[in-house]
């Protein structure tokens, strides 16, 4: 099975985005996406906007490996968001060449999140930039099923990402995810891990954050996940782990060669 493969930021938060797009190259990787807004205090964002010559050096590691940026991210869409405010990031990312960008539910009304998702989408869209929901089981939007409903009526523009550790961990269905029209699923995130449950809040987040496992490493049924995701949709790997050490050139190999391993699974089922 083939399908584009992306590195999401969260794998190596700690690696700038000129060093991230060169060892994803490196490994074999397709395109990455760039965090350019910090999420949490103790996580790096990237702010390409507010720097010329960070953003000419990105711009350049992207021409001299050939690697894309498939996204950015991301947008925590709260009650106080103001979308207006979000040009910059927009705008930035249209110079990278990304297509869209990640937007995390912290809005506990959500006909309003709706909205701002709705508006996210309409200033996005001169840029090229379509905005996409992932849920969290932690979140006002818990689940697969609640963010397609949310994603629904914000309107057209929008997609839902569905990652496969937030999607077993919430409890969604192969179902859930097989009724969503393959143009809402523009791209998943794939990692592995242990399946345990039930999981409190800080296990949800303690794995999420620092302890996953790549592709096969884990419990989760990945070629399940996969086969039922619209067969052209990328893959960004987001896998994030407290014990992979520096050596990222050998990290992001080893992923990309684990990932095809589950891929040709998949495949086969």
């Amino acid at each position: 099975m083939n399908r584009r493969l992306s590195i999401a930021h969260l794998t190596a938060i700690d690696l700038a985005p000129p060093a991230l797009i060169e060892t994803a190259a490196a490994a074999g990787f397709d395109a990455v996406g760039l965090r350019l807004l910090q999420v949490t205090p103790d996580s790096p964002g990237y702010p390409l906007m507010n720097d010329p010559a960070a953003l000419r050096a990105t711009k350049a590691a992207l021409s001299a490996t050939g690697i894309a940026v498939s996204d950015i991210e991301f947008v925590r869409i709260t009650p106080e968001t103001n979308v207006a405010e979000l040009k910059a990031v927009f705008e930035v990312g249209a110079e990278l060449g990304a297509r869209h960008v990640i937007t995390a539910p912290y809005d506990p009304d959500l006909t309003r999140l709706s909205d701002t998702l709705g508006q996210l989408a309409e200033e996005a869209a001169p840029c090229g930039l379509s905005p996409v929901l992932e849920f969290f089981p932690w979140t006002s939007v818990p689940d697969l099923k609640t963010c397609w409903n949310v994603v629904q009526a914000a309107g057209d523009r929008v997609g839902v990402l569905a990652d496969s550790l937030h999607f077993d961990r919430s409890g969604s269905t192969l179902n859930d995810l097989t009724a969503i029209p393959a143009e809402r699923l523009p791209f998943a995130h794939l990692c592995d891990a242990p399946v345990n449950p039930p999981y409190t809040t800080d296990a949800l987040l303690h794995t999420a954050r620092t302890a996953r496992l790549a592709p096969g490493d884990g419990d989760i049924d990945l070629a399940k996940f996969i086969n039922a995701l619209p067969s052209t949709a990328p893959i960004a790997l987001e896998v994030p782990t407290e014990h992979q050490g520096d050596d990222y050139a050998s990290f992001f190999k080893s992923l990309f060669d684990k990932t095809h391993r589950c891929l040709n699974e998949a495949a086969q089922i």
